[in-house]
């Protein structure tokens, strides 16, 4: 057994600055909850979707999120924020070791267009590995509408996919639904993490059988699970309950698939979907 309590904060979050009180959750979360090896947060949970809090990394905000994880003593996956680099602003989330460094950034590669538009797209995808334990890939929140992201971290070798969103649209009911079916596809565990207040809550964990480990409310809400990486490898080579084999027969098949061979500007279907603009109402 490769035992990993992980504690996900949907916090009661406005658009404003929450670091005092995101840090003192964390800090709270592991004075209750000794146990729990990582904290994992919401996209945009610093600031809210707000452009002028751009920060160029290292800043004062990731600084702020390494010393709490170091006085927590706990993994830190600290949601997201906007990052300011190169002229750009990217939607980017740290990732930091209980010592208080940074192990790795990931920059949110499908921006929620046309919505979230002047972010940037992040072009890699993240994972990490923490020892004894097993390797984690990061998505955020729009990422996972795109299968071929969540495809990459387990081609990568996730074990567990940490998924921080910020949702607030009547869309959240599709997002529970892929959020499960990305770890039954995957055979991982898939932690979506979507914040109250500012969005709407309704975080999910997921088996790497598709099964529900628990399904969260609109409000705040700790949510604390502990995850056995050995049970994901032994569904990867088992299936689970003994049935489907699917990340096997995905490698054993050998099968090309134009799409990712020649790529989406080779087809006409998706040249004949038009740009990408707000749409206007149609009458009135």
């Amino acid at each position: 057994m490769r035992p990993f309590s992980i504690a996900g904060l949907q916090l009661e979050l406005q658009r404003r600055d929450n670091i005092e009180q995101i840090c003192g959750e964390i800090l709270t979360t592991a004075r209750v909850y000794p146990f729990v090896d990582m904290v994992l947060l919401p996209e945009l949970c610093w600031f809210g979707a707000d452009t002028s809090r751009a920060e160029a990394l290292p800043g004062p905000t990731e600084e702020r999120m390494c010393s709490v994880a170091r006085e927590a003593g706990v993994w830190l996956v600290g949601g997201s924020l906007y990052e300011r680099a190169d002229g750009k602003i990217y939607n980017t989330c740290p990732i930091i070791s209980p010592e208080g460094k940074i192990v790795t950034r990931y920059r949110k590669i499908y921006p929620f267009l046309p919505y979230e538009a002047g972010i940037a797209n992040g072009d890699c995808c993240a994972v990490f590995d923490i020892p004894d334990v097993g390797r984690f890939g990061i998505s955020i929140c729009y990422d996972m509408w795109f299968p071929e992201t969540i495809r990459q971290l387990t081609w990568m070798g996730a074990e567990v996919v940490l998924h921080p969103s910020l949702t607030n649209t009547i869309d959240r009911d599709s997002e529970t639904a892929i959020s499960r079916a990305n770890a039954t596809m995957h055979q991982s565990y898939f932690f979506d993490l979507n914040a109250a207040g500012m969005g709407m809550g309704q975080s999910g964990v997921y088996g790497p059988g598709g099964e529900v480990m628990h399904k969260a409310g609109s409000n705040r809400e700790i949510i604390i699970v502990e995850l056995d990486l050995d049970h994901v490898r032994r569904v990867r080579e088992r299936g689970w309950h003994g049935l489907g084999q699917v990340m096997k027969s995905y490698r054993d098949a050998n099968v090309r698939y134009p799409v990712y061979e020649q790529g989406t500007q080779a087809s006409s279907s998706f040249e004949a979907l038009g740009p990408m603009h707000f749409h206007k109402r149609d009458r009135g």
